[in-house]
């Protein structure tokens, strides 16, 4: 009953949901996990699996720790690290992937685009599900990607004639759960790694439409995703995109996922408590209440990343060839902080800090995403587990950043300015932030810090598309306080 479209024919713009379409104007199969099941049964290498790389075993959950279990176990987990460093070096032979098919949701998007490549470069089987409604909100607003992308057929075709690697495509809603039920059974994944949702903080707030869109969206997506899983692929892995931002600034360390808490005499490990900041971080909030519920209650095997700002648009699939070159934002809504800051200095518009710059943020690499990406599908959790990895690298303030790029824009000519301008967010501007990020590289990532050659690279590549910059679209336009229904905020457009 079901048709599954299929890059062979599908030509025109995708279908879209009937909600998308009013609100936007859109593992390792199974033997291989069990030989390595059989290899991991040592004592010390189940305590690090349940103890460290899972972030907590749900066991948690029904009764209070013992003090001296968790002594035990924390001594333990130091041991197996200190003998244990996970041996990463086959990572990108060819076949690394190889028997394990991966559907990346979202595909056609900034870390999806990347992530689907890195991995099919490596052997997996990758298949991309996307209604490309990131495409349709630059359409509405007059946005742009700063380097000229192709479309998704196009760019799946070229990515075959230069790798050799075929990728599935799925071009549809997953909000329509009769098109993602058929994609499933079509696929058959082992691992789900969900890009799909409304990404921006600003486009969120923009108005009462956008915002509604944004959870429901997003929220409605998930659940989809999950049911799917639970009903054609109970053991297929989710690993979830989830954010930094679900955590706010609190006057606290930021855990990875869970946090122990004594209370009147008693003891429990907890899910971090969440402060998300726009109808974005909420609605991810919600993702990951609603996956930790349904990993417990239908046995499914999910990984949460918490994942900081993203900068960067090279990687090493997508410098292959021009027809493959990632996005790149600038504009307020949807480009991130650094990749913002490095596209003002090379057109030389001052780099745009909001209020005193102290805000502080978890960053990391494009090229680390996709590596990220590739760990948690090669570590799939148990049945019944839900492990949370913060997914950066390094912490920068807004005021740092814009020092970094200052510095590195010099030493290729350019002359860097900052002007501080109103804060559009409602959010602290100087704050306690301590985030611990270490299970990742526990598991083997070895990451691209931030240093001047690398700043060089991507102002270099910028300062090549310059030209294509729309200066209008660089200060911000969306302001939290200000956010209304559609009808005033059309109404306040015409009065200017």
């Amino acid at each position: 009953r079901t048709l599954v479209t299929h890059v062979k024919t599908q030509h025109s713009r995708p279908k879209m949901s009937a909600f998308t379409m009013a609100s936007v104007g859109i593992t390792a199969p199974r033997a291989v996990r069990r030989a390595s099941a059989k290899k991991s049964a040592s004592k010390a290498f189940s305590a690090r699996a349940a103890s460290v790389s899972s972030g907590v075993s749900l066991a948690s959950f029904a009764a209070p720790s013992k003090a001296a279990a968790k002594a035990q176990a924390r001594a333990l987990r130091a041991a197996v690290f200190a003998a244990d460093k996970p041996d990463r070096s086959g990572a990108d032979a060819k076949d690394a992937g190889k028997g394990q098919k991966v559907m990346v949701i979202g595909g056609d998007g900034y870390c999806g685009w990347a992530t689907a490549l890195h991995l099919s470069n490596r052997g997996y089987e990758v298949a991309i599900v996307d209604n490309m409604c990131r495409r349709t909100f630059d359409d509405q607003l007059g946005f742009n990607s700063l380097t000229p992308i192709k479309g998704i057929h196009e760019r799946v075709r070229k990515w075959e004639e230069v790798s050799g690697n075929k990728i599935e495509l799925f071009v549809g809603d997953i909000c329509d759960y009769e098109f993602l039920s058929a994609a499933f059974q079509a696929f058959e994944p082992t691992a789900a790694v969900h890009f799909g949702e409304q990404r921006s903080a600003p486009y969120s707030m923009m108005d009462r439409t956008r915002a509604v869109f944004t959870q429901t969206n997003n929220v409605m997506g998930s659940i989809n995703l999950m049911y799917a899983i639970k009903e054609y692929a109970p053991e297929c892995h989710l690993i979830k995109l989830g954010t930094m931002g679900e955590y706010g600034t609190p006057n606290i360390d930021i855990e990875e996922g869970y946090i122990t808490i004594e209370h009147n005499g008693r003891t429990d490990t907890l899910p971090y408590p969440k402060q998300g900041n726009s109808f974005y971080h909420l609605s991810k909030c919600h993702d990951s209440a609603n996956m930790l519920m349904c990993t417990k209650t239908w046995k499914l095997r999910t990984t949460d990343l918490n994942q900081g700002v993203v900068y960067g648009v090279a990687t090493e699939e997508t410098m292959m060839d021009p027809a493959l070159i990632n996005r790149l934002d600038y504009d307020a809504v949807f480009g991130t902080a650094l990749n913002r800051f490095c596209i003002q200095a090379a057109v030389g518009h001052p780099m745009t800090v909001y209020g005193k710059g102290g805000q502080t943020r978890g960053f990391l690499d494009i090229r680390d995403t996709v590596r990220c990406i590739q760990i948690a599908c090669d570590n799939p959790s148990e049945p019944g587990e839900m492990r949370v990895y913060n997914q950066f690298t390094e912490q920068f303030s807004v005021n740092e950043l814009a020092a970094l790029i200052t510095e590195a824009g010099k030493k290729i000519g350019l002359d860097p300015k900052v002007i501080n301008v109103p804060n559009p967010r409602t959010e602290l501007e100087e704050h306690y932030y301590n985030a611990k990020n270490s299970k990742l590289q526990d598991l083997g990532l070895e990451p691209h810090l931030m240093s001047d050659a690398l700043l060089d690279s991507l102002l270099n590549i910028i300062v090549e598309y310059k030209d294509n910059v729309d200066q209008r679209l660089i200060l911000p336009g969306v302001n939290w306080t200000e956010s209304a229904s559609v009808a005033k905020t059309v109404a306040k457009v015409a009065a200017k």
